[in-house]
């Protein structure tokens, strides 16, 4: 593995934006090793690399981040120069039924990774970069005017953010402290293909298609910005590539919507997409008691990595948006394979029977 110029580890690479994030380092830089270091929860599916899962430049490693003596052999092993930290337990609902999950994974987890960072590159930190992806939950709710920058204080209403927002906190105190080259980009809810559908997006694709409810939150009052995937995971690139060390940057697509809005949207285009009888699919919408603390919007402003790394959205939402929806309905075998479960079988088919 001496071969290549950078081994990059990158947490969370099986997960919805780590794998996109995967399949663009493996594809752009085949002077890079990149490990892709995965627990493979529900969240985590290789099937979403199967395109690139035999690429010389690539290597799976089915870990845990709360295993810190696992994580320090993993830094001997693999000889890493950079992080893309990106594993993390992500459901807010989730967090509210089983706050210690989140807790362990995304605070314990974050600190043994910065503790093996720091172990392995204890004699010098030139050409490293340990690079932490967040949200923009941390910052709290919003009224109806203004955003959130990189400098708004922290406001976690979740367990889920409030795991984020600590850890956050950690690797930037491993900056100031041990003067760590750590990094930190916080971003808005991401849409796109292979997203685990638990989120509102894929759920309902997948409901409408199946003619099941579609369940909103209180009045869908809340309000989202929306950002492709595609173009978060190009974002990443440029941050971890020409960021500043030290430095934390917001990244959102200029696009918010209330829920509401959005799933009747969705149902609109499915309807045309699927031949049904325009109206059909907004009869499936069904109101269910509101989440608690449920913020109430959330809006990035993004002008600094505009204007200091040259980044903006490259993909307009309703371009997007039918792209999103079209993967999912020529991917329906993916649907039915992590709704069904079996999709939790292809680790065993691919890395231990082969």
């Amino acid at each position: 593995m001496n071969h290549f110029e950078k081994h990059i580890l990158i947490t969370g690479g099986a997960g919805f934006i780590g794998s996109h994030l995967v399949r663009l380092f493996v594809n752009k830089y085949p002077d890079y090793m990149i490990i892709n270091l995965d627990k493979l929860t529900y969240a985590g599916n290789l099937a979403n690399l199967k395109d690139i899962e035999d690429s010389p430049n690539y290597t799976f490693v089915k870990g845990d981040i709360t295993d810190a003596a696992e994580m320090n052999q993993l830094f001997s092993t693999y000889n890493i120069d950079g992080v893309i930290h990106l594993a993390a337990e992500s459901h807010v609902d989730r967090s509210i039924s089983n706050p210690m999950e989140f807790i362990m994974t995304n605070i314990i987890g974050t600190v043994n990774l910065l503790n093996a960072a720091r172990n392995a590159w204890k004699d010098s930190f030139v050409g490293k970069r340990f690079y932490h992806i967040s949200t923009d939950e941390v910052y709290g709710s919003l009224g109806e005017e203004g955003k959130f920058v990189e400098t708004t204080a922290y406001d976690p209403r979740s367990p889920y953010s409030a795991s984020k927002a600590s850890s956050d906190h950690l690797v930037r105190a491993y900056f100031h402290t041990y003067g760590m080259p750590t990094i930190v980009s916080n971003c808005s809810n991401n849409y796109g293909s292979f997203q685990f559908p638990e989120k509102l997006l894929p759920l309902c694709i997948n409901n409408i298609w199946h003619s099941k409810p579609l369940p909103v939150y209180g009045k869908g009052e809340n309000i989202r910005d929306w950002l492709y995937v595609v173009d978060h995971a190009r974002a990443i690139d440029l941050i971890f590539h020409t960021g500043e060390t030290g430095e934390t940057y917001n990244i959102g697509g200029n696009n918010e919507w209330k829920n509401i809005d959005l799933v009747k949207k969705l149902c609109e285009i499915m309807d045309r997409k699927l031949n049904r009888e325009p109206g059909t699919s907004v009869k499936l919408i069904t109101y269910v008691k509101d989440r608690a603390g449920h913020d109430l919007r959330y809006a990035i402003d993004a002008s600094k990595i505009k204007a200091e790394l040259g980044w903006d959205p490259s993909i307009r939402f309703d371009e997007g948006f039918e792209l999103t929806i079209d993967w999912y309905l020529n991917n329906q075998e993916w649907l039915d394979d992590v709704t069904t479960g079996s999709y939790q079988k292809y680790y065993e088919k691919q890395y231990i029977t082969r």
